[in-house]
């Protein structure tokens, strides 16, 4: 794939520019603890086959769904709050994907964003503590407004200019830049997608291991 022929590249954040995955899937096992192991577990279950989908989301199908009618434990607003301390913490000291700042050089003229699932505002805040806002002149953009409504948005205002390439590491970025007609590459190093190569495989879709590899195609 030729990455220097598109105007714009959207990056999907965790697993993708931080090797953030676990930490998150870590997070919603220990906020579910209350409820008990099994409750976790099929929160983690839910969020795993759910990748990119947001947390408010998440965490409101694991009340309405999961656990038992009127089962006593922490409500929405606490739920999320625990789980954005856990988060925080790991996306600060995570690892960055290898290759970003070299791709940035790369390729100086394209607009760069992220699209994430992720909280809006503890991402811009995260990617400014760590040095990475500056890459991504186009903004990062995250929920509590899905991916879909995102991509909908910068195409209609001019953010996003075609050709333009996701990279992602979940079903729903495909799903998400199709939709919105972009290219999409698949990075699977750090997915949590299980069988994800007879997926790709049945999808006709683009795979690259990591941001480095882009560097030598």
């Amino acid at each position: 794939m030729n990455i220097t022929c598109y105007d714009t590249l959207v990056f999907d954040c965790d697993g993708v520019v931080l090797h953030s995955n676990m930490v998150k899937t870590e997070a919603f096992y220990k906020v579910a603890l209350p409820y008990g192991e099994t409750a976790a577990q099929l929160m983690v279950d839910y969020h795993v086959a759910n990748g990119g989908v947001s947390r408010y989301k998440k965490f409101a199908y694991f009340l309405e769904n999961i656990i038992a009618p009127n089962q006593a434990g922490p409500d929405l607003k606490a739920l999320l709050n625990a789980y954005a301390s856990f988060v925080r913490e790991g996306l600060l000291n995570c690892p960055i994907a290898p290759g970003l700042e070299a791709l940035r050089q790369k390729v100086p003229d394209a607009r760069w964003l992220i699209v994430s699932g992720g909280d809006q505002a503890e991402l811009r805040e995260v990617f400014a503590q760590r040095k990475l806002a500056e890459f991504f002149n186009a903004n990062i953009f995250g929920s509590p407004d899905t991916k879909d409504e995102i991509l909908e948005r910068e195409l209609a205002n001019g953010n996003i200019t075609q050709p333009a390439l996701f990279l992602g590491d979940s079903k729903y970025d495909y799903q998400a830049a199709s939709s919105a007609g972009l290219d999409f590459l698949f990075v699977s190093g750090w997915s949590e997608v299980e069988g994800w190569h007879a997926w790709t495989t049945a999808e006709n879709i683009s795979v690259c291991r990591n941001i480095h590899d882009l560097l030598q195609q």
